[in-house]
């Protein structure tokens, strides 16, 4: 018969490498949204230091959710492979 004690112990087991694999793959990801001082904004996976002419600014990925959008001087841009940014609606690389 199995005991109440050890199907604890497996249970705390299990959740708790359950949880250090979620932490873990939660950690490991990094996004950024950047917007440049026209008000372009576009999605990142690692934090480039821009151009001090562009006036790029970084924030987190989940800054996104807590904007207004619609009828803001601000424009979401699509995502593009590479290291480049927005000008005017349009994408340069670099």
């Amino acid at each position: 018969m199995i005991s109440v004690k050890s199907i604890l112990t497996h249970a705390s087991i299990a959740a708790l490498i359950g949880v250090g694999t979620m932490a873990a793959m939660a950690g490991s990801a990094s996004a950024y949204v950047q917007c440049n001082s026209s008000g372009d904004c576009w999605h990142t996976d690692s934090q480039y230091t821009y151009d001090k002419g562009l006036g790029v600014q970084s924030h987190p990925d989940d800054w996104y959710f807590h904007q207004t959008w619609n009828g803001s001087d601000r424009h979401y841009r699509d995502y593009h492979e590479g290291r480049g940014g927005y000008r005017n609606g349009i994408w340069f690389s670099f």
